[in-house]
């Protein structure tokens, strides 16, 4: 993914953002500070130019981590795709020690384990409320399989604005879907588009604003914000906000790096790291309405840009399609990835708060 020369967009909002940092400061610093030994982290941080990255993520590390401590804990910091590096990628590097924090979209790591998505999976969560709940749901799952299988400790799942459709030519709803070509980035994201009577196709988020242009597809998926700001708004029209689901991304240290810092260090990141999710969860509620309306062109817009953009709200027949397509097409699909026992516990939580259920007879 590539940076866009109208994420500065992004940047704005500095009161906001200072905010953000300074409400958590006082909690953790003095005494706490002179009780931790030097510590040096490395971290690699999420994409560069989302909003929360810039205004949550690159802050808590760069700036209110070795303002906070004193000094004694400082990070060496830099964003997967400024490295050149694959989303994929990053749970594999963390595992192997390479990086000792890391975050990125956690359906980019279904690959490797298709239950990390259990919260997020397309169609599930009408509105952030709910994907939140349902996260907090799932996490104790998703830290299981991290800390068994791959050697990483979960430290928090946030959600990027809601992800819902670009369009180029006009769509009026979901059933305008049928026939068009559509970005998407996950598999059951493409389990959804199918059922929709579309056809998708997998794209690098620097990738769509050029294969837009060319007409490589007609409509694309992401957040409302982070399209925004990566100029989706100039070369697509129609904005069908229908959530698709959420981008939930995770904030991860590997386990063994973890385990051989100072205690007063894991102390005193734990609580940290609370601090740090609560205002994730916040800015991502904020960007999410806001993207939406500098997209059409509306205030309040201090995150993004404004735009020319048609807003399509979704219908009451929209809302019905999207959870019928859930209920009967993604989860069946994901549950046969994941495993009668992965579905079942999934069952036990997120299916309790989102009131759906996998039947397990046809695993």
């Amino acid at each position: 993914m590539n940076t866009h020369p109208r994420m500065c967009c992004a940047l704005r909002a500095p009161v906001f953002a200072a905010a953000l940092i300074l409400g958590v400061l006082a909690p953790f610093a003095g005494s706490h500070a002179q009780e931790m030994p030097a510590t040096k982290l490395r971290v690699i941080g999420g994409y560069s130019t989302l909003v929360q990255t810039q205004q949550v993520e690159k802050p808590f590390w760069l700036e209110e981590i070795p303002a906070d401590s004193g000094g004694r804990i400082t990070a060496e910091y830099a964003n997967y795709d400024v490295m050149g590096l694959q989303e994929q990628q990053l749970l594999r590097l963390t595992a192997s020690g390479v990086a000792d924090f890391a975050s990125t979209d956690i359906v980019k790591v279904a690959g490797d384990e298709p239950a990390f998505e259990g919260c997020d999976l397309t169609g599930i969560s009408p509105d952030i409320e709910t994907a939140h709940k349902a996260c907090n749901a799932w996490a104790p799952e998703v830290s299981r399989i991290m800390e068994e299988k791959f050697n990483t400790k979960l430290l928090g799942l946030a959600p990027n604005p809601g992800l819902i459709f670009w369009c180029v030519p006009e769509v009026r709803g979901l059933q305008d879907i049928q026939g068009k070509k559509v970005r998407v980035n996950s598999r059951t994201m493409a389990d959804m588009v199918i059922a929709l009577g579309g056809s998708p196709v997998t794209t690098p988020f620097g990738e769509v604003v050029p294969s837009l242009q060319r007409g490589v597809f007609d409509c694309a998926i992401t957040g409302s914000l982070a399209g925004n700001t990566a100029g989706w708004g100039e070369v697509t029209k129609y904005l069908l906000a229908v959530p698709v689901n959420w981008s939930i991304y995770y904030q991860s240290v590997n386990l063994k790096a973890w385990n051989k810092f100072d205690p007063a260090v894991r102390d005193y990141l734990t609580r940290k790291f609370a601090s740090l999710d609560e205002r994730l969860w916040a800015i991502g509620e904020k960007a999410n309405q806001e993207g939406i309306d500098c997209n059409t062109g509306k205030d309040p817009c201090i995150l993004g840009r404004k735009e020319s953009m048609t807003l399509v709200p979704p219908s009451d027949a929209d809302k019905a399609r999207i959870k019928q397509v859930a209920q009967e097409v993604v989860l069946p699909q994901w549950a046969k990835r994941c495993g009668k026992e992965c579905a079942s516990r999934w069952n036990e939580t997120v299916g309790k708060v989102v009131d759906m259920q996998i039947d397990l007879s046809t695993l």
